[in-house]
């Protein structure tokens, strides 16, 4: 049985409006294990923000309420702001979707990999530095002493994606969120960014939260599926049986992708019921 990092019960995240409040997500429950689980749906149907509620990043006037977040037994509901810190980063990694609104532009990038693992670890600059080029290395960047003096702005897409990875990884953490972190990479270098991540998660046995939009590379590369729409969780599924999927908002995504071993003159319109997004959560536990 695979042992549980990560256990989200009844996960709401909420905002006031003029109109009300809205709820973002509603009652999202799963667990994550050794893993690599992705989570899929539309913009707007509350892939990143259970990410970023899970880490305690919903900013005021967000609300986030939830029986319990759960990392190994820790509910992180019940921890100071103080305490969140030591998670975020060190326990936690969250790699956002576009490097150039994540990385520093006035700080080279080897400061900012110094800094970030010497926030969690008690070590010299010295120490930090070659634990830096390492990791760099690690992500298949070459010549990584260069890439350590240069600015962000110097650095390709991929480039940005693989030094964020890098920042997040190196203080060792137990859990990767990673959103849409190669939705603006070419395929080659996507190809190349998730066989990265798929590396380290095995060789580190960490557990990934992949937040996409693409079915056909979370079926690819995921183990797990939860598949969100309007703030919940409408089905889960092993990811090689993502395109097996039952739910008719689920067929909706998969018939509206163009197919290059099945050519149509016209691709499926997505027809949204109304009950889909009233109906209890279905829970992504093991």
């Amino acid at each position: 049985m695979m042992s549980t990092l990560l256990d989200v019960q009844n996960l709401w995240v909420r905002f006031p409006t003029r109109n009300g409040v809205f709820d973002a997500v509603r009652g999202v429950s799963f667990t994550l294990g050794r893993e690599r689980l992705g989570i899929v749906g539309e913009s707007g149907s509350g892939k990143s923000m259970t990410g970023r509620a899970i880490l305690r990043l919903i900013r005021s006037p967000g609300i986030v309420e939830a029986d319990q977040i759960s990392l190994e037994g820790q509910d992180l509901m019940k921890l100071s702001e103080k305490d969140m810190r030591a998670v975020r980063g060190q326990r936690i990694s969250m790699v956002m979707q576009d490097p150039k609104f994540s990385l520093n532009p006035v700080m080279t990038i080897g400061d900012q990999i110094i800094e970030a693992y010497r926030l969690h670890n008690s070590a010299s600059k010295a120490d930090a530095y070659n634990k830096s080029l390492e990791m760099l290395e690690a992500v298949s960047i070459r010549d990584a002493e260069r890439v350590m003096r240069a600015y962000p702005h110097e650095m390709s897409g991929g480039m940005g994606q693989r030094i964020m990875i890098a920042m997040m990884l190196i203080p060792n953490p137990e859990i990767l969120i990673a959103d849409e972190p190669t939705s603006a990479l070419d395929v080659s270098v996507q190809r190349q960014v998730l066989d990265i991540m798929d590396k380290l998660v095995k060789e580190r046995g960490m557990g990934l939260i992949f937040i996409s939009h693409d079915l056909n590379l979370v079926a690819d590369f995921c183990d797990r599926v939860l598949i969100m729409y309007s703030g919940r969780i409408v089905e889960v599924c092993d990811a090689d049986k993502l395109h097996e999927a039952k739910h008719p908002y689920t067929r909706g995504l998969l018939n509206s992708l163009p197919r290059l071993d099945a050519p149509r003159e016209r691709l499926e319109v997505l027809e949204r019921d109304p009950q889909w997004s009233e109906a209890p959560s279905v829970s992504g536990s093991e």
